[in-house]
């Protein structure tokens, strides 16, 4: 007998796996990708030694404070900047809004340690600006100031001008799915544009910006080209210093456990900030308006787009071609496609099982409404601020030890020998992809998701629809650029890796990242700058296709896209 006042169809139970199957799903995948770290970090229990000591009381406050005032410089630039670009293209009509609506985000395709390597050369003592300068005012060394790009607030400057484009996707993505009636209910009221937006539109996208925001300051934590290129002490250069220079595993080990303190101490401030609000809008059938600017007004707002724009990505291009130009890799030619397959083929397998990883365990945790799903969640996304080189080890270990019994029980049973068969293989170096940069597809499809009412599941419940079919016939659609963003940030996140790739990368299979980081090591910057810019020319592929996919005709907000 089907119960009273509901359909035919909501009374027969739904096909496919439940609630708890899909909160299980998530659980297994989360404790999966924190298990490589787990092996490192349990190595903080082995007593530390007279090399710890001396770690802690010289330069662990160094590292300190310096990870701080990075983060800090991060957070608050990324924010600004991406912020401020998301809604001038959203909001208003400018010239030349619909190329900067996409050429915002090549930034991503642009590594921070080429970056670093690139404005050193242009901004140093002996650079083209620095002798410009002097030749132009006949300026000797002590006559003038020039600010130190190889500094602590050199490196926060060039982690802003290639990290932005994390908040600007998100944040533009957010503010296209708003209802246009909100901002102009708040104007009804009597507010200015600038204070609807303060009070409506802006708190309404701070998800999307609070999770850009974080994927840009894990980053930084986790980087060692920039900060180790610039000579600013962090943990992330303590670690490689610990464990690569003073062969200390133990000390290296309980720095990262510091390191995850951080990262752990950030996630909980930015969940804490939100508390139990709700973010979600009622959909509307309204077509967004843009505000168009003219004479001043748009030459400001196209100077605010342009500028991190050229800082990010057009200047350092600019610089990298110009030393390729005049020397450049003599060996570019045929190795350098093999390289860019390398790169590609890893980069977009990693890409497609992230995104995929990320919608079940943002979902199950969704509609499982438990705690631990959500808690083994906040968990994996720690892999994203722990050093690649510290992440390749974690898998290492523990492969090397299946590999070791593979192989014995090979020899025991059938008298052949199997090799290694995990280690420096094509899946090991995913799996330590997948550790690292899933935080970065969780984080955009948990931003996604957190836009769509309940009230659409309680809709598809009462069709007699599952959690597998509503997934597929609502949510899917409703968060297609979240998805489409989540991926381009961590294909583009794994062309630019380099630690976890040198490690762990299967024999002769070499990719662009390593390329550059050899010729860099010796201080061949003019022939770095092929393989360098090889990166960001096969970055930008994907980056530009994608990004212009984003950029699809308006839609009523809340509508599948």
């Amino acid at each position: 007998m089907e119960a009273l006042g509901t359909t035919p169809g909501a009374a027969r139970a739904a096909p496919g796996p439940g609630p708890r199957s899909w909160n299980a799903a998530a659980i297994v995948i989360a404790l999966a990708l924190v298990a490589p770290i787990a092996v490192v970090a349990a190595n903080v229990f082995v007593p530390g030694g007279e090399a710890w000591a001396h770690l802690s009381a010289t330069v662990l406050p160094d590292y300190a404070l310096n990870s701080l005032l990075l983060v800090a410089m991060v957070a608050a630039g990324t924010s600004a900047v991406g912020v401020a670009c998301a809604w001038l293209v959203t909001a208003c009509e400018f010239p030349g809004r619909r190329v900067l609506e996409w050429a915002l985000a090549l930034p991503l395709a642009m590594p921070a340690y080429v970056i670093a390597y690139a404005y050193t050369d242009a901004l140093q003592f002996a650079g083209p600006v620095q002798s410009a300068l002097r030749a132009a005012f006949g300026w000797s060394a002590g006559d003038y100031w020039f600010p130190e790009v190889r500094s602590l607030g050199g490196a926060g400057a060039m982690f802003v001008a290639v990290l932005y484009p994390y908040v600007y996707l998100l944040a533009r993505s957010a503010f296209l799915d708003q209802s246009p009636s909100l901002a102009e209910a708040g104007r009804t009221l009597g507010l200015p544009a600038w204070r609807a937006f303060l009070r409506v539109n802006l708190p309404l996208a701070r998800p999307a910006i609070a999770a850009g925001a974080a994927l840009a300051c894990m980053e930084t934590l986790a980087d060692f080209g920039t900060v180790s290129y610039f000579g600013v002490q962090t943990f992330t250069t303590g670690i490689f210093r610990a464990w690569l220079s003073m062969g200390e595993p133990v000390s290296a080990a309980k720095l990262s456990v510091i390191l995850l303190a951080f990262v752990a101490a950030l996630l909980a401030a930015e969940r804490l900030a939100r508390r139990r609000a709700r973010f979600h809008d009622a959909p509307s059938s309204r077509k967004r308006v843009r505000v168009p600017l003219s004479g001043g007004a748009a030459a400001a707002a196209l100077a605010t787009c342009l500028a991190p724009l050229a800082i990010g990505f057009a200047i350092p291009a600019a610089i990298l071609a110009r030393l390729a130009w005049g020397g450049g890799d003599e060996q570019f030619g045929e190795r350098f496609a093999l390289l860019a397959a390398n790169s590609f083929t890893v980069s977009a397998i990693t890409a497609a099982i992230a995104v995929a990883l990320a919608v079940v365990m943002a979902y199950g945790a969704r509609i499982s409404r438990g705690r631990l799903a959500a808690g083994v969640n906040r968990l994996a996304l720690l892999g994203y601020a722990v050093p690649g080189a510290v992440i390749a080890i974690g898998v290492l270990i523990p492969a090397a030890k299946l590999d070791n019994l593979l192989g014995d029980a090979a020899a025991s049973l059938f008298g052949v020998s199997t090799g290694l068969l995990l280690t420096g293989s094509l899946a090991a170096l995913v799996y330590a992809y997948l550790i690292r940069f899933l935080a970065v597809a969780l984080q955009s499809v948990e931003a996604g998701l957190s836009r769509i009412t309940p009230a659409m599941e309680d809709a598809a419940r009462s069709l007699g629809l599952g959690p597998a079919a509503t997934l597929a016939r609502v949510h899917l659609p409703m968060m297609r650029s979240s998805l489409v963003t989540a991926a381009l940030l961590v294909f583009v996140d794994v062309m630019k890796e380099l630690p976890a790739t040198f490690v762990m990368r299967p024999f002769n299979f070499d990719t662009l990242a390593v390329q550059a980081y050899n010729l860099a090591a010796d201080e061949r910057l003019a022939e770095a700058s092929t393989a360098s810019l090889a990166i960001v020319a096969v970055g930008l592929v994907p980056l530009v296709i994608a990004a212009r996919r984003m950029v699809r005709p308006e839609r009523p907000p809340g509508q599948p896209g």
